[in-house]
C-alpha cells in the first residue's frame, strides 16, 4: 500500500509584509523577497509583485500558468520532482497545500493561447481562479529574446515562487488532512474482489511549438504511456509548460488539484476499485498517435480494468488521439467514458469534435469554448490588455468604446476545463 496525507491550509488573504509568513489564515509575503526568487533568471528583465482578490474588480491578463504551493513535510523527494526539487519518485508521505491561494504568472505575451482571469463580473462566472487569492507575477523579458526562453523562464520563475511559498506552511497545523490510499495491482483485487476495476488515462498536450507538458521534467512528447501513481500528480510530478487555448489547459494548479483523480478516491473500496492511472501523451503524426493508442489500450487491458475514463487536453489535432484511445480501449471489452469540450461554433450548430466513432457513447462536456460572452471593463489590469484582441478567442475591434471586451470562452484560462476543473457542461 501506498498512502499520501494532504494537509490543506486555507488561506482566505494575502498581505505584503517585510517578512514571508503564514499567520491565521493569512499568507504575507515580502515582496522583495519575491522578485529577487523571480530575477534570479538573467532572462528576466524585470518583475512586479501585485495581489488580485476575488471580488475585486481587476483582471489579469494574458496568463501563462496558475500553480498552488505545496511542500513536502515528510516523505521521500521534493516538491515539482525533476524540475525544482531533485528526480525522486514522489506521492508517499505527507504534503501541505496553501489551499485557496495561488500562484500566477504573467507579463509580455508568450503565445496568442494565453487567457484571461476577471476577479468579478461576467468572465469570473467560468474561472475558477477568479475564487482564489492570488499572487501575481507580471515578468517581462530581456530585448530579444525567443518565445521558447521567454516561456522557459517564466514557467521557472513561477515554480519557484511557488516552492518558496509553500514552504512557509510546513510547520502549520492544517485546517483538514486527506489521505490518499493506493493498492498494487495483487493487493487490491484482494482487497475489493467485488468492486468493478475503474483506471484513469489523462491525455497530456504535447504537441510542441510550446505546447508541452513536463513529468518528473521530461517533455511529454518524448514519453510512451506509462502507468503513474495518481497521488504522485499531487506533489506536481505533472506541470504545464504549453500556451494551448486557455479553456481547456490545465495549468499546474489543475494538474495538482485533478478532479478527476479526487473523484475516484472518494469512491475507492466504495463503489469502485480505483487501480491507478496511466498517462500518455498527444502527439502531430499519426504514427506517433497510433503507437500511444496502442500501448494506452495495452495497458488498460494489463490492469485487467473493468471501466476507464479518458480526458484530454486542447482541441483539433488531440480529438484524434482521444478517439482512437477510446476506441481502442472500448475494443478490449473496457467500458469507456471520455471527457473532453467541444468548438461548436458560436451558435452551437457546427461539428463539436474533429473525429467520432461509435465507440464513443458515453461523453462528458466542459462545454463549448466558442460561445461568446462580454466582458465589463475593469478598475485594474494586472498584466498587458493590448493583445486582448489576438489571443485565441479574440478578434479585431473586440474592444468597445465603452471599454467592454468580446471574447469568446476559449480566451477564459479554465472555463470548459476537460477535467472537470469549472462548472460548465450540458445534458
Amino acid at each position: 500500500m501506498r498512502k499520501l496525507e494532504v494537509g490543506y491550509i486555507d488561506i482566505h488573504d494575502i498581505q505584503f509584509s517585510n517578512e514571508s509568513k503564514v499567520e491565521n489564515g493569512v499568507l504575507f509575503v515580502d515582496k522583495e523577497a519575491i522578485k529577487k526568487i523571480v530575477l534570479e533568471d538573467e532572462n528576466i528583465k524585470s518583475c512586479e509583485v501585485e495581489i488580485a482578490r476575488p471580488g475585486e474588480s481587476v483582471r489579469i491578463t494574458p496568463v501563462k500558468d496558475v500553480i498552488e504551493p505545496r511542500c513536502k513535510v515528510e516523505g521521500q523527494g521534493g516538491i515539482f520532482p525533476g524540475v525544482i526539487s531533485k528526480v525522486t519518485t514522489v506521492g508517499t508521505g505527507r504534503t501541505h497545500a496553501l489551499r485557496g491561494s495561488a500562484v500566477v504568472t504573467t507579463g509580455k505575451i508568450v503565445g496568442f493561447q494565453e487567457g484571461i482571469i476577471d476577479m468579478t463580473g461576467e468572465g469570473a462566472k467560468y474561472t475558477p481562479f477568479s475564487k482564489t487569492v492570488n499572487l501575481v507575477l507580471v515578468m517581462n523579458p530581456i530585448d530579444g529574446l525567443k518565445q521558447h526562453e521567454h516561456e522557459y523562464a517564466n514557467r521557472m520563475a513561477g515554480l519557484r515562487v511557488a516552492a518558496y511559498l509553500g514552504e512557509l506552511g510546513k510547520s502549520v497545523e492544517p485546517n483538514e488532512v486527506v489521505s490518499y490510499e493506493t493498492y498494487g495491482v495483487k493487493e487490491g483485487m484482494e482487497k475489493y474482489p467485488n468492486l468493478p476495476r475503474v483506471g484513469y488515462v489523462q491525455m497530456l498536450q504535447s504537441q510542441g511549438l510550446m505546447h508541452d507538458t513536463y513529468v518528473y521534467g521530461v517533455d511529454a512528447k518524448k514519453i510512451v504511456p506509462t502507468i503513474i501513481n495518481p497521488t504522485e500528480v499531487m506533489d506536481g510530478a505533472i506541470l504545464s509548460g504549453n500556451c494551448v487555448s486557455s479553456c481547456d489547459k490545465n495549468p499546474t494548479y489543475i494538474h495538482m488539484n485533478n478532479p478527476v483523480v479526487h473523484d475516484l478516491f472518494a469512491q475507492h473500496g466504495k463503489t469502485i476499485n480505483f487501480v491507478g492511472m496511466i498517462i500518455t501523451n498527444e502527439n502531430v503524426y499519426l504514427a506517433d498517435k497510433e503507437r500511444s493508442s496502442n500501448w494506452t489500450a495495452e495497458l488498460c487491458e494489463y490492469l485487467d480494468l473493468d471501466g476507464a475514463i479518458v480526458s484530454q487536453e486542447g482541441f483539433g489535432n488531440p480529438d484524434t488521439d482521444l478517439i482512437m484511445n477510446c476506441k481502442k480501449i472500448s475494443a478490449k471489452g473496457i467500458k469507456t467514458v471520455i471527457i473532453t469540450d467541444e468548438y461548436a461554433g458560436r451558435d452551437g450548430t457546427s461539428q463539436s469534435l474533429a473525429d467520432a466513432d461509435p465507440s464513443a457513447d458515453a461523453v462528458v462536456t466542459g462545454g463549448n469554448a466558442n460561445e461568446l460572452i462580454t466582458l465589463p471593463k475593469l478598475d485594474k489590469v494586472i498584466g498587458d490588455l493590448s493583445p486582448v484582441d489576438k489571443i485565441a478567442g479574440g478578434f479585431e475591434n473586440n474592444v468597445l468604446e465603452d471599454g467592454t471586451i468580446l471574447v469568446e470562452l476559449q480566451a477564459i484560462t479554465g472555463a470548459t476545463s476537460e477535467v472537470g476543473f469549472n462548472c460548465l457542461s450540458a445534458r
